[in-house]
């Protein structure tokens, strides 16, 4: 497949950074994220130095660019201090060019975090929240394994809000074990009540190499799980929420602008243990990287941490790049698939059309009707 000139013309992707932090008071029994539970002291000072040491590894791959927004998340980012990220930032900005009013996301847990660790974390350049709810219901709570109960989650919102952070997103999770569709919508309700801008509300799904897969709870049934849905979606719409995302929710103008980038096939830089990262090169390479996993390994590595990286292939790129652009309800324009992929329309065209015909893609525009969106997986098989 031709690749287009688009790279060398100095029109590279939008630029983000992730940054993970491994360590959590206790693994969740649906967590297959990198988490480790923490033994001791989090060695704060050993791991600032080896994200410092990581990126000078990675400052190549930045191409000029600015970085747009910054996420960092977990196991329980909220863990460390204030001072760790006020350090850490200090040192990004001195090899990194930070775009005018970059969103930086920090994940945090209740029960992890006071309203003076908040305000800290605020001082230190950190300007919106990702607040691990997952539901507002003791019991869930409990069935999940959480560490925070429900008056902990009220109190982790109040204290957001009291730092000063009013772009914020709340996570909550539904389908989750004994759950009812009364209970699900109690939750958005009870979510509503602190008028968050951003939710991400998402079914519970039981993932290979964790507890509840081994050993399997009593989920709703398909009926239950429908029936959540629905109600749910019918109540965010009447809160005015738009479901942007297959299950990231928010106000009008309150998206997360770094998830929006993973879906249109942006790039991202990678830090810390674990972390993947994406990025195009000038020579029309696109590559997929991730850095040494186990935090021990991670810190005492000296110089780069990258584990491993693979090639996106051009015969790849099609599927990879519209299994995250059909992930947003609007879609994205069909000139973004030359810009990101560096291949000519005409690649995918002929499919597109077919999909068009069948009532599954919207005219002129990578975006799927309702009845495609429904039927999304077999939509994507057609570019296997």
């Amino acid at each position: 497949m031709p690749l287009t000139d688009t790279w060398r013309n100095n029109e590279l992707p939008p630029l983000s950074l992730y940054i993970h932090v491994p360590w959590c008071v206790k693994k969740c029994p649906y967590c297959d994220f990198n988490s480790h539970v923490l033994t001791g002291e989090i060695p704060e000072d050993h791991y600032l130095k080896a994200i410092v040491e990581d990126l000078a590894s990675d400052l190549t791959l930045v191409q000029g660019r600015r970085i747009q927004t910054v996420f960092i998340g977990g196991g329980t980012p909220s863990l460390m201090s204030p001072d760790f990220y006020k350090r850490l930032f200090h040192q990004l900005r001195k090899h990194l060019n930070f775009a005018d009013g970059a969103e930086i996301t920090l994940e945090a847990n209740p029960g992890t975090v006071e309203q003076h660790r908040f305000q800290g974390f605020r001082a230190a350049g950190i300007n919106r929240l990702s607040i691990g709810i997952q539901s507002f219901n003791a019991q869930r709570l409990k069935a999940l394994g959480r560490i925070h109960d429900d008056k902990a989650a009220h109190s982790a919102i109040e204290a957001a809000q009291n730092a000063g952070f009013d772009n914020f997103n709340l996570d909550l999770m539904h389908g989750l074990p004994g759950q009812t569709p009364e209970q699900a919508i109690a939750d958005l309700e009870a979510a509503m009540a602190w008028e968050p801008p951003h939710l991400s509300w998402y079914q519970l799904t039981l993932e290979p190499n964790t507890e509840f897969y081994s050993r399997p709870p009593q989920l709703p049934d398909e009926d239950h799980l429908w029936e959540i849905y629905r109600q749910g979606s019918d109540y965010l719409h009447q809160q005015g929420f738009t479901d942007y995302e297959v299950s990231a929710w928010s106000r009008p103008g309150m998206a997360s602008r770094h998830n929006l980038n993973y879906w249109m096939f942006g790039d991202y830089l990678a830090l810390g243990a674990g972390a993947h990262g994406k990025i195009t090169l000038r020579n029309g390479e696109i590559r997929r990287f991730w850095k040494t996993r186990q935090p021990d390994a991670y810190l005492n590595r000296i110089g780069s941490r990258t584990a491993g990286s693979q090639v996106i292939e051009a015969d790849e790129r099609p599927l990879e790049f519209l299994m995250n652009a059909l992930r947003l309800t609007s879609g994205v324009p069909e000139n973004l698939f030359t810009e990101r992929t560096g291949l000519p329309l005409s690649t995918v065209a002929v499919k597109l059309e077919a999909l068009r015909t069948e009532n599954l893609l919207e005219p002129g525009r990578i975006q799927t009707t309702e009845l495609g969106q429904r039927y999304l997986n077999s939509l994507l098989e057609r570019f296997l």
